[in-house]
């Protein structure tokens, strides 16, 4: 492991092709221009070959990317199967050749450059969190997209360039030869080829944590910066990421040193079998299925009032192969805090669907509850959100949410008229909403159904484990583990893996059979892979502990 690029071109040698690829969001130029710079410090000429200056023309990646079912949707795409190289009208000919390079470092960069003849292959990374950013700034550009052509959007960044360019990543990261973050646009971390990859196969019989991140949003609250200290300068600290496989990173390195961020994604890639357990593995592939993130609502608004994709419309029209089932925990509730959940038994969809056209249309508001029951917002409560099902968390509460990947496809109902930062009415999705509106979750049978009570799978001295949520139609479910101050409980993966969350007390001491140990701390998030087998979970501090286990069924 090292940092900066005088470093990294070290081994480099006159007459090399060095493909140096990665998505579209690196600074390009810059990381080009460090190169060279480094490689002129060794008096080594460079030649340059910009993949990006090959792209076909836009409006045929339009044409490409574009989908006759969702073609004028402003902010849903079916999930891209398009091939990296298909963005190319034709990839650079002559492929250069050591023998016509003189002598000189011929570096071939930007998205795409493994496809071109080489002999070394170098990936810069950057988070997607970056990438999300830039558009949101109206910064960033897309895949492909020239510039002078506007604006990047957040619908093409999410469902066509991310999925083509994380294929296009996981079907070479077995061949590349140098891996560098740049975060540091200047002076990356870097991380040898062979040091990935080995690194990779540890972690994948151990437990880990992903990198935790909060984004802001309008109705966002302040739990995570008072509680947890995450971006205390930030307007609020609406969305945390604890675990989402899409985005997710898994930093290597020393503390005290150079750190490499990792996608989880490519961990996954590279050992499916070892990280989700076989079962799993052949159930979702490459696919990470259950995320853990975070709704802080404290001392922001409520959510808009939304549901998820029914399983046959995700996989017709967003091309997803599995719907996004939820469930909410409540971290943190108390009087007067308030869930809505599933429709109310009189409820007129007709006279619903009206209204929140109305709102939309013509900016009027309406009492949701007239139409969507409301329950308190108990703290450790779980509340069950098949797709299909109406839900919000209301203002003043911190949701835990453990739900499957597919994340991208809130289709809201109603959204209190709410605007976005450039003072225009926030999205409302009200065609699909009640296309996927789900009429039997209504009535009392959603208290009975998705309100569920504890159910106690096993118990010792000290520690009892129940299971708090699962429904049939939903693949995984959620238990919770209370641990008396100090005592310990045996649990093992059973060839699935499972991922715990700390929800009450000071922490947990997991200890592996194979040795491994790690601290998990209140609210952080631990995924402990299918090869681990038997581990051991200790309370730590004073107070009794709570934690949730997630796990396929």
């Amino acid at each position: 492991m090292g940092a900066g690029y005088r470093s990294a071109v070290a081994g480099l040698e006159p007459g090399v092709v060095l493909a140096v690829d990665g998505p579209a969001a690196v600074d390009w130029d810059l990381a080009v221009s460090e190169i060279c710079d480094a490689l002129a410090a060794r008096e080594l000429a460079a030649k340059q070959l910009d993949l990006r200056e090959h792209f076909a023309a836009w409006p045929d990646i339009l044409a490409l990317t574009s989908s006759a079912q969702l073609d004028d949707d402003p902010d849903f795409a079916p999930l891209s199967r398009a091939d990296l190289a298909d963005f190319f009208a034709a990839l650079p000919e002559p492929k250069p050749k050591p023998e016509a390079a003189s002598g000189a470092v011929t570096v071939v960069f930007g998205p795409g450059a493994a496809l071109i003849e080489h002999h070394l292959l170098w990936y810069a990374d950057l988070p997607k969190r970056y990438a999300e950013a830039a558009i949101t700034a109206g910064t960033g550009r897309n895949l492909g997209q020239p510039a002078g052509t506007g604006a990047g959007t957040a619908r093409r960044l999410f469902y066509l360039d991310w999925p083509i360019l994380d294929r296009h990543r996981d079907g070479i990261i077995a061949d590349i030869d140098l891996w560098l973050d740049t975060q540091d646009p200047r002076s990356p971390a870097w991380l040898e080829g062979d040091v990935l990859r080995a690194s990779l196969a540890a972690l994948a019989v151990q437990p880990f944590r992903t990198r935790p991140t909060f984004n802001t949003t309008s109705w966002g609250g302040h739990w995570a910066q008072r509680r947890l200290g995450f971006n205390p300068g930030a307007a609020n600290t609406a969305l945390g990421y604890e675990l989402i496989a899409p985005e997710s990173g898994i930093l290597l390195g020393d503390a005290d040193g150079p750190r490499v961020e990792i996608p989880l994604q490519v961990l996954v890639a590279l050992h499916p079998e070892q990280v989700l357990g076989k079962a799993v593995y052949m159930m979702f592939g490459t696919s990470f299925p259950i995320r853990f993130d975070y709704l802080d609502t404290v001392g922001g608004g409520n959510l808009s009032v939304h549901c998820h994709p029914q399983s046959d419309y995700m996989r017709r029209v967003f091309g997803w192969p599995y719907t996004q089932h939820e469930t909410y925990y409540m971290m943190v509730g108390g009087v007067g805090r308030q869930v809505f959940l599933g429709l109310r038994q009189d409820a007129d969809l007709e006279a619903f669907r009206r209204a929140a056209d109305r709102a939309v249309r013509e900016g009027v508001p309406f009492d949701i509850e007239r139409y969507v029951q409301s329950f308190p917002a108990e703290a450790h409560q779980l509340f069950l959100i098949p797709a299909g099902t109406p839900h919000a968390s209301g203002e003043g509460n911190v949701v835990l949410e453990i739900s499957a990947t597919p994340y991208l496809y809130s289709l809201r109902f109603y959204d209190w008229l709410r605007k976005d930062g450039a003072g225009r009415q926030r999205p409302v999705h009200v065609e699909h909403a009640f296309a996927n509106l789900d009429p039997t979750r209504s009535g009392d049978a959603v208290a009975r159904e998705l309100v569920q009570r504890p159910r106690t799978v096993r118990e010792g001295e000290g520690w009892r484990e129940q299971v708090i949520g699962g429904l049939p139609e939903m693949f995984f479910e959620v238990r919770r583990v209370d641990l008396a101050t100090d005592a310990a409980v045996g649990d093992g993966t059973d060839g699935r893996f499972h991922v715990l969350n700390v929800v009450d007390g000071d922490g947990v001491l997991l200890e592996t059979e194979s040795g491994y140990r790690c601290v998990l701390a209140y609210a952080e998030t631990l995924t402990v892979p299918g090869s681990v087998g038997g581990y051991r979970v200790r309370a730590l501090g004073s107070s009794p502990v709570r934690y949730v286990k997630a796990l396929v069924r």
